[in-house]
């Protein structure tokens, strides 16, 4: 039989490793192998990875989605008919034609997920139909970060760790977890290393915080306050980079007056770190002045991009700590990144063009005045001076709350209708309990995704996705740096399931964007969006990667008068106090905000009068083999990890009278779920639960929903613009409070147990 080697690649992280595909003479793939020629050129990486042989099994496995589904029954109740896509497709644009000349365009919504999906051709069809109403998760990651680099130096920042680092900060993210790449070994190397100092903050003592040589672990919720105590040391101990910040700083004076009272003795009391490691960090951080200077790096993630009213100040309080030290834009510590020689996202979903009439729809107005899109278009004609275009729909995505709001309500018009694409919101979105009864009562909902997920087991339509192997992939990082990798398909798709480009394609043209939609197929599009670059289709699939590295003291670049360009923000250096943060009614400088309460006074009352231990609590850490709500269908993964967890110190389960092994129920006035207690290093009196976890291997629909009822961390959360963060409306799903008790029921995942048998599918909450 004659067989075929193809390049493509996973799509199982964000890093979508390159691999070699042996594709038989009938079009399917029998063998993958690592293809270290391409990105990230490693073979290490895919060596310590345990996803990515799943790709052969997932391509034909037999709870994927494989032809067009239309629900027969009623809403979750599994009755589905197999339909063609001409048929799908015009029922589907009908519906939404019909809903739309009711109720306007805005009353579509979309939520989407990743990595295993392309943005850009969900939000050009969410333009073109004329709705802001895309929602996703960047208010809770992603979006937080890019918002306050782009307003204090006029773009974003990379850490540029290189061999002259002296100091590498690692904050609120767990690369060893998080990812299996050459960055994690990298900080390996630097945690052996006497030349570089590796500091850790995190309240949980995870593998990154094994490698460090100095671990920090505050208070969750009390980051920004811990932030500003660094600033105080090293501006009080003259640790600043004093020719840098008088040359290229705005407002180091009312920062330093600012941070006056944010003593380590103070910090230690609200953060209940010790002052000297406090001290310690600051200085390891700032480093040496004069001759013996080095750079240092500082890299964020999403435990501080999820601490709702504080996650603003404290990205504003960490980009203060890069410039007054000095490290912006300098090798070895961070890049300002560039904008990129290719079609940037914003271009490609068509956004800016109809900016007007999307504001006028645009629901986070007033709410979050940086995430909409006056905000949007106030700080892109900053960056804009300096030829950068923000991507867009990210940046102004709807408030789920707001949209949520809409369709239970139908103010300030209705929301009817709703596209999933790559996500289960039914477990991925805070306030699962609200996203499900909100869900419930629309007109029309269809699902793109691989599986019959508890989301798309509630769907009209479920449209099959097709999946790594089957689609070529372009990851360009929302256009904010001048990189893109991936590569080719290496199969047509697998019975009748398509890509989603080629989905919301079809879906536009049936609504008459034909104009809008030139390229026939994914691939012709990437190759339009290349052009600009001089680099063709076929020479981006040989080498799998589009990137042009940085240069460093592009503020020094002479501008059109000869003098340096400085940066693209309003007073055209790097503004430790804002002045575009301002002018949209936020602070000049970053403030620490409160925690979110989720339990009300009456709720612990009653709850401690039962036994209840009132505590703290984070979710949403990542930990291998599961990537959120993924991967749970994998035997092998389930075998090695088979319980949702809730983890706390050994002296925390003491003082509960919990055991490792126990049940707990955990709960708020949102609802509860239910884990198996864990004992691991971490602060006391903190609680960390797992994230995502549901049963796809249980029939779909009512009443379990995969059982999405019984460990699922959002049936406690809340997604609420009262207590989120006010710029740009982050909620949290770290810093909450929470109830805690010892059950004696057994979970589902425990062995012999089936949806049968209890209450596990039932859906419980505290009214």
């Amino acid at each position: 039989m004659t067989q075929e080697r193809k390049r493509t690649n996973c799509h199982f992280c964000g890093y979508c490793c390159a691999f070699v595909a042996t594709v038989d003479e009938g079009g399917r793939v029998v063998d993958l192998e690592p293809d270290p020629t391409r990105y990230p050129y490693d073979p290490q990486v895919l060596a310590g990875c345990r996803r990515w042989r799943m790709n052969l099994d997932v391509l034909d496995g037999a709870d994927r989605v494989n032809y067009p589904l239309r629900r027969v029954g009623e809403r979750g109740a599994n009755q589905w008919e197999r339909v063609s896509w001409d048929e799908a497709i015009a029922d589907i644009a009908a519906r939404l034609r019909a809903l739309a000349a009711e109720h306007g365009p805005g009353t579509l919504a979309s939520m989407i997920g990743g990595p295993h999906t392309s943005f850009w051709p969900l939000h050009r069809f969410m333009t073109l139909f004329g709705s802001p109403n895309n929602m996703g998760i960047g208010q809770i990651c992603w979006n937080p970060r890019i918002w306050m680099d782009v307003l204090t130096f006029g773009w974003t920042v990379e850490a540029d760790i290189r061999p002259e680092t002296g100091c590498v900060l690692i904050w609120g993210t767990n690369p060893a977890e998080s990812d299996n790449s050459l960055f994690w070994r990298s900080l390996l190397h630097i945690g052996k290393s006497e030349d570089t100092a590796l500091v850790v903050i995190d309240p949980r003592f995870t593998r990154t915080a094994r490698a460090a040589d100095l671990w920090l672990a505050p208070r969750p919720g009390t980051d920004c306050v811990l932030a500003l105590a660094l600033l105080n040391v090293i501006i009080a101990e003259d640790l600043v980079d004093r020719a840098f910040v008088d040359a290229w700083c705005y407002g180091f004076d009312e920062l330093a007056a600012h941070v006056a009272r944010f003593t380590p003795e103070y910090a230690e009391g609200v953060c209940d770190v010790p002052a000297a490691d406090i001290a310690r960090a600051a200085r390891l951080f700032a480093g040496p002045r004069g001759e013996g200077a080095y750079p240092s790096a500082l890299v964020s993630g999403r435990g501080i991009d999820q601490v709702g009213r504080s996650v603003a100040p404290t990205h504003r309080a960490i980009c203060c700590l890069r410039a007054v030290t000095g490290n912006v834009d300098r090798p070895g510590a961070c890049v300002l990144a560039e904008g990129s020689d290719f079609i940037p996202e914003v271009d490609l979903e068509l956004t800016l063009e109809h900016a007007g009439e999307l504001s006028a729809r645009c629901l986070n107005t007033p709410h979050t005045p940086l995430q909409c899109y006056e905000g949007y278009a106030h700080v892109a004609a900053l960056t804009e001076r300096l030829g950068r275009k923000l991507p867009a729909r990210y940046l102004t995505s709807a408030h789920p709350d707001l949209v949520l709001a809409a369709m239970e309500t139908g103010e300030p018009y209705p929301v009817r209708a709703l596209v999933v694409e790559a996500t289960n919101p039914l477990l991925t979105y805070a306030d699962t309990h609200r996203v499900f009864d909100a869900l419930m009562g629309l007109d029309l909902i269809v699902v793109l995704d691989y599986y019959l997920t508890s989301t798309a087991s509630i769907a009209d339509y479920v449209l099959p996705a097709a999946g790594a192997i089957e689609r070529s992939l372009f990851q360009a990082h929302g256009g904010v740096a001048n990189m893109a990798y991936g590569g080719p398909k290496a199969t047509d798709p697998y019975y009748e399931r398509k890509s989603d480009y080629e989905i919301f394609r079809l879906l536009g043209c049936a609504l008459g964007q034909e104009e809008s939609w030139p390229d026939e197929t994914f691939e012709d599009a990437i190759a339009r969006t290349l052009a600009p670059t001089g680099m063709d289709w076929d020479t981006y699939c040989l080498l799998g990667l589009c990137y042009v590295p940085p240069a460093y003291e592009k503020h020094l670049i002479p501008g059109a008068d000869g003098a340096p360009q400085g940066f693209a923000t309003t007073t055209g250096k790097i503004e430790l106090a804002s002045v575009a943060l301002e002018e949209l009614g936020g602070p000049r400088l970053p403030e620490p905000g409160e925690p979110r309460r989720l339990c009300s006074p009456e709720f612990v009352a009653v709850h401690e009068a039962q036994g209840w231990a009132h505590l703290t609590l984070t979710t949403g850490a990542r930990k291998q083999p599961y990537n959120a709500s993924m991967y749970f269908n994998n035997r092998a993964f389930r075998e090695k990890a088979p319980y949702p967890v809730v983890e706390m110190s050994e002296a925390t389960a003491r003082e509960l009278g919990i055991e490792k092994g126990d049940c707990v129920v955990v709960a708020t006035d949102q609802g509860e779920a239910r884990f198996m207690a864990d004992t691991i290093r971490m602060r006391d009196g903190l609680l960390n639960a797992d994230y995502g976890w549901w049963h796809p291997e249980w029939t779909p629909g009512a009443p379990a929903f995969g059982g999405m009822w019984e460990s699922n961390i959002n049936c406690l959360t809340s997604c609420s613009l009262d207590q989120g963060e006010p710029m740009i409306g982050t909620w949290s799903y770290n810093a909450i409070d929470c109830m805690i008790r010892k059950d004696d029921a057994p979970l589902s995942w425990q062995p012999g147990f089936t949806p049968e048998d209890a209450a596990c599918g039932a859906r419980r909450r505290e009214d």
